[in-house]
């Protein structure tokens, strides 16, 4: 695909955070309220863990995405903030505890993504089906969301957390394929769009979703294609959103996209079919979720 656009990969010259990038500080109790939760379940979210920028802005609003399968990832993509290395055994009693949490925050959308597990047999598919049958048990009316890894291709797992049927499953492509050798050591980009194409194939009631990261040196074409390889796969649900260094040692961010061009991209996005987009600088794979959910057919 051709466009007259400057290309996503120029880079930034400011040494700082543009002012759209700025976060508010929580205020009042209910940003420790939530956390008082997750904390008193022992559970870990991935709003902590990956150091989300949207962490005061939902734990003010009573709302979190869980991390399920421990806190330890055994992969290492250039992106992440959650530590790598060898995890832990799967607490057979994680699911009743998001179960347990979900109730307390009263959730109407409960989203649930876990580390990778590729030590696993199933990569923890039997722990994401037994969180979202314990979610159900615990909030029948609420709508159940699930960010899954790629099973390393194993369709028996995706098949284990698809007859779990939950709302929505998603699963993120994070960056263009031709950035995946650096971004996302480990994965793959067409066992990731295979996964989303089985998903939709098994179970066309659950809903498919994927997201991507912006400023991470992908051109604007290598975007449109990744968008129009989506659509192929019959993903329905798109997020884009603003990659941010967690650290130094991260991956340095190439660009920073306006929040413009964001909606921009947003409205072709839809053009092209997607029925649900969220895309902005803040926008992550659960910002939202609920909404977005709640505005599909």
């Amino acid at each position: 695909m051709s466009s007259s656009k400057p290309s996503c990969a120029s880079p930034d010259t400011s040494p700082r955070l543009p002012s759209w990038l700025k976060v508010s500080l929580p205020r009042g109790r209910a940003f420790a309220d939530t956390a008082g939760v997750v904390a008193g379940q022992d559970l870990h979210t991935v709003c902590r863990q990956a150091r989300c920028p949207n962490i005061f802005e939902c734990f003010s609003s009573g709302v979190a995405t869980f991390l399920i399968l421990g806190g330890v990832c055994t992969r290492g993509c250039g992106f992440c903030n959650i530590t790598a290395g060898a995890p832990a055994a799967p607490d057979p009693g994680e699911p009743e505890r998001v179960a347990q949490a979900a109730a307390r925050l009263n959730l109407r959308h409960v989203v649930v993504t876990s580390v990778t597990r590729d030590d696993l047999p199933d990569g923890g598919a039997a722990l994401f089906a037994a969180t979202i049958r314990a979610v159900r048990q615990a909030l029948p009316q609420a709508g159940v969301e699930v960010l899954i890894p790629d099973f390393q291709g194993d369709q028996h797992a995706l098949e284990t957390v698809l007859d779990a049927a939950p709302d929505v499953l998603n699963h993120n492509l994070e960056t263009v394929p031709q950035l995946y050798p650096t971004v996302r050591a480990g994965a793959d980009y067409s066992r990731s769009l295979e996964l989303l194409a089985r998903a939709r194939a098994l179970n066309p009631d659950a809903r498919t979703k994927s997201g991507l990261m912006l400023g991470l040196g992908e051109t604007r074409d290598e975007l449109l294609d990744t968008l129009a390889d989506l659509l192929e796969a019959g993903c329905e649900m798109l997020t884009l959103g603003q990659y941010l260094q967690p650290s130094p040692a991260h991956m340095p961010v190439v660009r920073y996209v306006p929040p413009a061009e964001f909606d921009e991209l947003g409205r072709l996005a839809r053009r092209m079919g997607f029925a649900q987009v969220a895309s902005g600088p803040f926008v992550r794979s659960s910002y939202h979720a609920r909404d977005m959910a709640e505005a599909s057919p």
